[in-house]
């Protein structure tokens, strides 16, 4: 049964635990992961598709996905709730004769031909939901086809010694991929896979049956299943991306990437070719206070400032007291920064509470304080502290 032929469907690899994220990621999937002050992390995946003109998006989640679930919902945001198409969140499901977790990136996309198979598309986008970025997907597209490629891979130039931590490929004049090493000890090439693929999606469905009877199989793309088209003499052809591209798969990135909003070096949230929807919480306009001090910052909705802000992204509805100081820091949604504290170089998740006279962080390693904690009054957190979501810290 085909349900509306498309073009292209979008395939968004949403399940990942992002464990070196730490206590951010304990009761959320890493693309919900908030970031620039009112965004999630998939938000630019998503916008990606819309921008692009793909409607037909399907998410697969996986590990810890209440939270993330509940924020795709519809689609509506992304204008992604189409008659024709829409939003579809995939999680792992009981068939009548067997079940199981996603088992890799293949396998994920494997698990979901059926889906894939009512939209019949030529072409299938297959993305990462835990990167920040922007990017027209058509023109991806647009060279895979002028090529008769049979899949195309994004890719990024990266200093030759971080590229041991990505899939690297060499290429030939013309763009066709004639070597690949998924995460190299001893890259060769500093040509960086950014996991946005586009296949046709006969040849790929051709590919993962082939995976699937290779018991010895990691059921990944980049392990298994590009190797196993480039040896069998398929058309893998890399498109060059030179814009702005990170991975915000650990606290250090993380906080560089918003850092980087503030400096003019990060994504540009005001493309207006290339906008970043969200789902926003309703809040007031913000409030800056008489004799409040706010600089090099990126304040939302909601919030209300009576101190101290610099070189520092607040998500709505925070609040910062008199006499407290917050700099170089990532404060999420309606955390409280009570009288007279300090937050320094710290990422501080959704609730959580600073009370009077309390000392966060500092100008080192960046302090990371979960979801609903209550620093006391008084209390004082080092800087590189990682904080439990739902804990309190006492003084002394």
């Amino acid at each position: 049964m085909i349900r509306n032929k498309k073009r292209c469907v979008a395939m968004i690899l949403a399940g990942g635990q992002g464990s070196r994220l730490g206590v951010l990621t304990k009761y959320r999937a890493k693309p919900a992961v908030p970031f620039g002050g009112k965004y999630r992390i998939i938000d630019f995946t998503l916008s990606n598709c819309t921008n692009s003109g793909i409607d037909t998006v399907g998410v697969l989640t996986q590990y810890e996905p209440l939270e993330l679930n509940s924020y795709i919902g519809s689609g509506a945001a992304w204008d992604l709730d189409s008659v024709t198409g829409g939003t579809f969140v995939l999680p792992p499901y009981m068939a009548k004769d067997s079940g199981r977790w996603y088992s890799g990136t293949a396998d994920a996309i494997r698990q979901n031909v059926f889906f894939i198979d009512l939209y019949d598309p030529d072409y299938v986008l297959v993305l990462s939901g835990d990167h920040v970025y922007q990017m027209d997907y058509n023109k991806m597209i647009r060279a895979h086809r002028e090529k008769g490629a049979d899949v195309t891979i994004a890719v990024l130039k990266v200093p030759l010694s971080e590229a041991h931590r990505f899939g690297v490929m060499m290429t030939d004049g013309e763009g066709r991929v004639t070597e690949f090493a998924e995460k190299p000890k001893e890259p060769k090439s500093d040509l960086a896979s950014m996991g946005i693929y586009v296949f046709s999606w006969k040849k790929l469905k051709e590919y993962l049956k082939k995976d699937a009877e290779d018991e010895n199989s990691d059921n990944d793309f980049g392990k298994n299943v590009l190797p196993a088209m480039l040896s069998g003499g398929e058309k893998l052809y890399a498109y060059r991306f030179s814009g702005y591209w990170k991975d915000v798969g650990t606290i250090e990135s993380l906080w560089e990437a918003n850092m980087e909003l503030l400096d003019s070096r990060g994504v540009n949230l005001w493309d207006k070719d290339l906008k970043v929807y969200a789902r926003n919480p309703n809040k007031p306009p913000h409030y800056v206070g008489f004799g409040a001090e706010v600089r090099n910052s990126m304040i939302a909705e909601g919030c209300n400032v009576y101190g101290k802000v610099e070189h520092s992204v607040l998500f709505p509805g925070v609040t910062v007291k008199e006499g407290a100081c917050v700099r170089d820091s990532v404060i999420m949604q309606d955390a409280v920064i009570e009288e007279n504290s300090t937050v320094i170089k710290t990422i501080i998740d959704e609730d959580t509470k600073i009370l009077e006279g309390a000392r966060v962080g500092g100008d080192g390693e960046i302090t990371v304080l979960g979801a609903n904690v209550t620093v006391e009054a008084g209390a004082v957190i080092p800087e590189g502290g990682r904080t439990e979501p739902k804990s309190t810290v006492k003084k002394g």
